[in-house]
């Protein structure tokens, strides 16, 4: 039925390699074996789709087992969430929010796995890594020269709001830059969504990383890197202050550029 009403790929969340880890996290038993029975209902149907996967202190020792499930399975991709205590996550699972030092060896650790990946790996809410795969030369294998050449694969930033990137729709119709950045941009009910893209003067603030403040507003990379606004937001009530998930400073990314 997905497929005649026209889905191309869907996202199925599986939050940890074994029943355990993913059911407590989701709140309900016997979910990790119904996301199984999803997933083998999408490789029967020919349906394409991706593992969405949150990176938290109780996934770290599984990143290998769930990478190794996206691609036994069949994924697409491999899209790793790193954890921002935004929403109810403020609530429910601050606690399980990486360290710096976590962040950064989980970062590593995925640039080093794309290399011989033979699926995308993305990790929203870390800008921090296509800087990785930059410093450590790795490029994906699965799309041609051509593409890598006409989208700036590495140097994105946050796309909150950005040209090729994305906005967030709730079910109420309210629109948001992103789904970890909740800062209300309108309504589809009272205006078209090209309306708030080209008029709204939050993206507008956001479109200017020369805006940035603190740290990311001092690092050379704050074009291509930007860090996570969602973050920011959160964590200092101000979208455009420094990401304080980021375990670079702007010496050492100067330092990195230089190099």
């Amino acid at each position: 039925k997905m497929l005649d009403a026209g889905v191309k790929c869907v996202a199925i969340s599986v939050d940890g390699a074994d029943a355990q880890t993913h059911d407590s996290f989701r709140g309900i038993s016997g979910t990790f074996e119904q996301t199984i029975k999803g997933i083998e209902a999408c490789r029967a149907a020919g349906l394409p789709f991706q593992f969405n996967t949150v990176i938290r202190k109780e996934t770290l020792s599984q990143l290998e087992d769930l990478l190794h499930m996206a691609v036994d399975y069949g994924a697409n991709a491999a899209e790793l969430f790193d954890l921002v205590a935004a929403g109810r996550a403020k609530q429910e699972c601050q606690e399980q929010v990486l360290s710096l030092d976590e962040r950064k060896w989980a970062m590593e650790w995925l640039a080093m796995a794309q290399a011989d990946c033979p699926i995308v790996i993305r990790v929203p809410a870390c800008p921090m890594y296509p800087f990785l795969l930059q410093q450590k030369e790795i490029k994906p294998k699965h799309f041609p020269a051509e593409i890598l050449r006409r989208i700036p694969y590495y140097g994105r930033g946050c796309a909150a709001g950005m040209p090729l990137g994305y906005l967030m729709i709730k079910c109420n119709g309210e629109v948001n830059p992103c789904m970890l950045l909740q800062v209300k941009l309108g309504s589809i009910r009272e205006q078209s969504i090209m309306s708030i893209w080209e008029n709204s003067p939050v993206l507008a603030q956001l479109r200017q990383r020369e805006l940035l403040k603190g740290e990311c507003g001092d690092c050379s990379y704050k074009v291509t890197c930007s860090g996570c606004r969602g973050r920011a937001y959160e964590e200092t009530g101000d979208m455009m202050a420094t990401d304080p998930g980021c375990w670079l400073t702007p010496q050492v990314a100067r330092t990195k550029e230089k190099q």
